[in-house]
């Protein structure tokens, strides 16, 4: 008999975070098509209480015929919790960033990475269906001795985009810079430095009234925000925009304020971000890393070095050739119809068949 409940369980539900965002969308997906759902979660952002139930409650579901989709995390009590449950398992692969990218910085999180991409390999045996958001990930699953594995790709609510965004940071911003952005967490991984050292010749040697806003949460990465800030003063960088974390509508903002997206990070086990600047036609310039590529699909613009003068001569020419901004934008313009027109919900269903039946 198939299973009615199908429930999913990670370490926290964030708000504004794609992995947060990827499980409200499998939660509502499986809903529709007509299992019990719900979120467990050991931590939860305050707005987003409503939306979860605390990890403790999870044994008043748990049965042999019940499927937990659990998405891998580290240092988390969520994992023993259901690594000994009768549930068909399934595992949802967002990806670990390896622990050399913390070294100097987060001493904790090295050892927490480190173990954490070991401890995955213990849960192959376990699970009876390993899926992750990317193939660049679902190699990783395979390689650790999972199987069968499958792609589940992230699913952006593309609608968040359509808006203006707040009126209050356009107003703070709208003059006659030129603005590049980039958005993501503010971690080593990233690369922020590359993207400083770039926008640092754009601005000398061929935009002097361009800004930089860098979009992302640094709570936890003192030290690195700290280097960053030392080396925009070293290099005489000016207007570097340092958000922190902001919610959906200055998110929107900061993208339609933008004339370009600049991504040079290392690791990206998917990159959203990526997705939603070309929902709201932005040229994307990237660093091929990752699954950078997977997720791009052939559109925007893909890097395989970052010479900081080649890259600025790049963007200079993206920005003051309409044809070729044009052409840029119209590729991704056709990857993002493509996704658009998918119907993810049944793509849901059939990565989760091995599970269900």
């Amino acid at each position: 008999m198939a299973p009615r409940q199908v429930h999913q369980l990670m370490a926290a539900l964030s708000y504004g975070d794609a992995v947060s965002n990827h499980a409200l969308w499998i939660r509502d997906a499986l809903r529709r098509a007509g299992y019990v759902s719900d979120i467990f979660v050991e931590h939860v952002h305050p707005r987003m209480t409503g939306q979860v139930r605390p990890f403790w409650q999870y044994p008043q579901v748990s049965a042999p015929d019940t499927v937990c989709l659990f998405h891998f995390s580290i240092g988390s009590a969520v994992g023993p919790l259901i690594h000994h449950a009768p549930d068909r398992l399934a595992i949802v692969y967002h990806n670990i960033t390896p622990a050399e990218w913390f070294i100097g910085f987060r001493p904790h999180l090295v050892g927490l990475t480190h173990h954490g991409r070991r401890e995955l390999r213990v849960w192959a045996a376990r699970t009876a269906l390993a899926l992750g958001v990317s193939e660049f990930n679902r190699r990783e699953l395979e390689a650790a001795g999972f199987a069968p594995t499958g792609v589940l790709p992230i699913v952006p609510s593309f609608r968040v985009y359509e808006g203006a965004g707040s009126p209050v940071t356009r107003r703070l911003y709208e003059d006659d810079r030129t603005n590049i952005v980039f958005v993501g967490r503010i971690s080593p991984n990233k690369r922020i430095e590359d993207v400083i050292r770039v926008f640092a010749c754009y601005q000398r040697y061929h935009e002097p009234n361009s800004r930089l806003f860098l979009v992302g949460d640094h709570r936890g990465y003192e030290k690195y925000y700290d280097r960053l800030q030392e080396m925009v003063q070293k290099l005489r960088v000016e207007e570097v925009v340092f958000t922190g974390h902001v919610d959906d509508e200055d998110l929107v903002a900061y993208y339609r304020l933008a004339d370009l997206f600049l991504c040079l990070s290392e690791h990206e086990g998917f990159c959203v971000p990526v997705l939603e600047a070309m929902a709201v036609g932005l040229p994307v310039l990237a660093y091929d890393a990752g699954a950078v590529a997977e997720t791009l699909r052939g559109a925007g613009v893909l890097l395989k070095e970052k010479d900081p003068e080649k890259v600025a001569e790049l963007m200079r020419e993206i920005l003051t050739r309409p044809e070729l901004r044009a052409a840029i934008t119209a590729g991704q313009a056709r990857v993002l119809a493509e996704l658009k027109s998918r119907d993810f919900d049944s793509l849901l269903l059939d990565r989760l068949k091995p599970v269900l039946s």
